[in-house]
């Protein structure tokens, strides 16, 4: 496990403190939990950035035309919703 020195204003080195004894953990454990989480999220946003490229509005469309034009069982609908209408949705 590497180490690392950080040099953070008082202010949030007091809320880490606070946050931290609340939670029942170290600040290091907090801080390694906060960065993890924010790599997660900046990865997953990478990720779907990169699943947008390579999409295309053609093979999405081809892929909905296979879809039943049906109205969902009654148990799977939105609260007033409109029936379905063919073409509705499309340019």
């Amino acid at each position: 496990m590497a180490t690392m020195s950080l040099r953070i204003p008082e202010s949030i080195h007091g809320q880490l403190k606070m946050l931290a004894k609340k939670d029942g953990v170290s600040i290091n454990q907090l801080v390694v939990t906060a960065v993890a989480e924010k790599l997660s999220a900046l990865m997953t946003a990478e990720y779907l950035d990169e699943r947008a490229r390579r999409g295309s509005r053609e093979r999405f469309e081809a892929v909905l035309k296979k879809v039943p034009a049906v109205d969902p069982d009654p148990w799977d609908r939105w609260k007033d919703a409109e029936p379905y209408e063919p073409g509705r949705l499309t340019k």
